[in-house]
C-alpha cells in the first residue's frame, strides 16, 4: 500500500484530529523542559494518530459495520481526550493567567463588570432556569446528531461531526492563547456560589458537574488551582451556536426549541460567573470561523481524496 491510497482513505475529521495531535506533539518537544512526562504524551498521540489511520483504512476495506461505527464515533470522546491534553500542557507553558485582561476589556466595554451587574436581577427561580439551560449545552450534539442520523444522509452526518469537533479544536487554541479561569474566581468568591445565585432543586448537582468536567474535584481546597483554563472563547457560546445553524441547516424538528435554549444558555454564561462578555463575542467570532473556514477545509480535502481515487483507478 502506498502513502497515498493510505492517507486517501481519511476523512476531514480525522485529518484535523491528527492534525490536531501532530501540534500538540509539536508543543511537548518546543516545551519539553517544562512539561512533566512530555514523552509520553508524544508517544500516545503518535499512538492515536496510527489507529485513526488504520480505522480509517480498514473500515473502508472491510466493509465492516463494527469498523465503520468506530470511525464515525470515536470522534466523541477524542474531543473529551484533546481537552484533557491540552489542560496537562497549558498550565505548564503558561506562567499566568489571562484574566486581567479580559476583565479590562469588559470594564472598558461596559464600563461596569457585566458578571457584577447582572447580579442585581438574580433569584432562584432564574438561577434555576439558567443552570438548566447551561447544562442543556451537553445535550445539543446528541440532539442534532440523533436527528440528522435518523432524517439524512449519512454524509451529512459526517459533515455534522467534522464541524462539532473542528469547533472544539478552534477553541482549544483560544485556551491555548489566553488560559484564564473566568470572573466566578477573579471577581466573586466561588466558595459563596451557592449562598449568592441558589437555585431550587437541580442547580446545586448540576452545579457539581460542571465543576467536576471543569476538574474541580468536590472539597478541592484550592480550586483555582485545578480548573482548567478553558474561559477565552466561550466554548459554550461557539459550539452551541454551531449546534443551532446545523439545526436550521438541515431543517431539524428541534430548531425553534433549541434555539430557546441556546439564547438562554449563552445569557447564562454570563449570569452563572462562568464568563466574561468578551469571551461571548470571542465564541461569536470563533463560531463564523468553524463554518466558513471548515466549509472549505471540507471541500479542500474532499477534492485531494477524489484525485487520488481518479489516479488509482488509472
Amino acid at each position: 500500500m502506498n502513502v497515498r491510497s493510505l492517507y486517501a482513505h481519511l476523512s476531514p475529521a480525522d485529518v484535523i484530529t491528527i492534525g490536531f495531535l501532530t501540534s500538540l506533539n509539536l508543543l511537548g518537544v518546543v516545551f519539553a523542559p517544562r512539561i512533566p512526562y512530555w514523552w509520553l504524551v508524544l508517544a500516545i498521540n503518535l499512538t492515536v494518530s496510527a489507529a485513526i489511520f488504520w480505522l480509517a483504512s480498514a473500515s473502508q476495506k472491510r466493509r465492516s459495520k463494527l469498523l465503520t461505527g468506530l470511525h464515525r464515533w470515536y470522534l466523541y470522546p477524542m474531543v473529551v481526550f484533546v481537552y484533557m491534553e491540552v489542560d496537562l500542557m497549558n498550565r505548564p507553558i503558561h506562567s499566568v493567567d489571562y484574566d486581567y485582561l479580559l476583565i479590562a476589556i469588559d470594564y472598558w466595554a461596559f464600563g461596569v463588570n457585566p458578571t457584577q451587574w447582572i447580579s442585581q436581577f438574580a433569584s432562584p427561580v432564574l438561577t434555576e432556569i439558567l443552570q438548566i439551560s447551561y447544562f442543556s449545552y451537553y445535550l445539543l450534539f446528541i440532539a442534532v446528531g440523533l436527528e440528522v442520523y435518523r432524517t439524512h444522509d449519512v454524509r451529512d452526518f459526517d459533515r455534522v461531526g467534522f464541524l462539532v469537533v473542528y469547533g472544539f479544536f478552534l477553541s482549544y487554541l483560544g485556551y491555548f492563547a489566553l488560559p484564564a479561569v473566568g470572573p466566578r474566581f477573579t471577581l466573586h468568591d466561588f466558595n459563596l456560589m451557592s449562598q449568592e445565585l441558589p437555585g431550587l432543586l437541580l442547580t446545586e448537582p448540576l452545579r457539581q458537574f460542571v465543576n467536576a468536567g471543569g476538574g474541580i474535584s468536590a472539597g478541592a481546597v484550592n480550586p483555582v488551582e485545578i480548573v482548567h483554563r478553558d474561559v477565552f472563547p466561550s466554548g459554550h457560546t461557539q459550539l452551541s451556536l454551531v449546534c443551532l445553524y446545523l439545526a436550521y441547516h438541515y431543517k431539524l424538528s428541534t430548531r425553534y426549541v433549541m434555539t430557546v435554549l441556546v439564547t438562554l444558555l449563552i445569557i447564562s454564561t454570563v449570569y452563572l460567573r462562568y464568563h466574561y462578555v468578551v469571551d461571548l463575542v470571542a465564541g461569536g467570532m470563533f463560531f463564523v470561523f468553524t463554518i466558513v473556514s471548515g466549509h472549505h477545509i471540507e471541500e479542500w480535502w474532499n477534492r485531494i481524496r477524489n484525485g487520488v481515487a481518479k489516479s488509482g483507478e488509472g
